[in-house]
């Protein structure tokens, strides 16, 4: 069986909710062997356009009005089989990089690449490669070393209560920490708010918390 051929020019869809970004996007990808076919400013849009579409590759951003861009991921990547997606943000927050390669993201870019580096990096994640700078390649895989067991890597020696929760617990955990209401995180994390009411009830009981700020406290002097 033959090997398929790669397209003569890259079909490229970008989502982000700036205009200004997504003009300056564009500007770096036109060149020979890239285009940019669609543009969508929100997960909604983004929803509807991406499977007419069918890009060769997706830009996505995290934050994102409405569902945030790891959710949008988990959505599109099964949808999508044929498209790689990308993640080009300014968040450099390991838990994103985490989840988006977790539900199916290929690489995980931020806003200070160059223009050169960026239509490489296209080409790259086309190509199978991972398109990710090398520090941050090295930070996921010592996360997913540490994340090997449930919590893992969370605990410190001064409170390795924290290492009991599982992985949705400790993302529950760290959306609280950011000052998200119970509605906020179950938007963030696609969970009814009942499930999110549960998650923290669990998280409270394992560390031994008298409240959520104390919850949250400790996860953040965590680390």
């Amino acid at each position: 069986m033959t090997a398929k051929a790669p397209p003569t020019r890259l079909r490229v869809m970008i989502v982000d909710d700036h205009p200004l970004v997504r003009s300056a996007v564009r500007q770096a990808l036109s060149v020979p062997g890239l285009e940019v076919v669609g543009e969508a400013a929100n997960a909604e849009d983004a929803l509807a356009l991406a499977p007419q579409l069918r890009p060769d590759v997706l830009l996505l951003d995290i934050e994102l009005p409405g569902m945030d861009g790891v959710a949008l991921v988990r959505e599109l990547a099964p949808r999508l089989p044929g498209t790689r997606i990308v993640m080009l943000t300014a968040s450099r927050e390991d838990r994103h990089v985490l989840e988006a390669m977790r539900f199916g993201a290929v690489g995980y870019l931020t806003k200070d690449l160059s223009v050169d580096g960026l239509a490489r990096a296209v080409r790259a994640a086309w190509e199978g490669e991972l398109a990710m700078s090398h520090k941050t390649a090295a930070r996921l895989v010592q996360r997913l070393v540490g994340t090997s067991r449930p919590g893992a890597g969370l605990g410190s020696p001064a409170d390795p209560a924290l290492g009991t929760l599982t992985v949705r617990e400790a993302e529950v955990l760290a959306r609280l920490a950011e000052g998200l209401t119970d509605h906020e995180i179950a938007l963030a994390l696609t969970l009814s708010p009942r499930t999110v009411e549960m998650h923290v009830s669990r998280i409270l009981r394992k560390l031994g918390a008298r409240n959520r700020a104390e919850a949250a406290r400790r996860y953040r002097a965590a680390g």
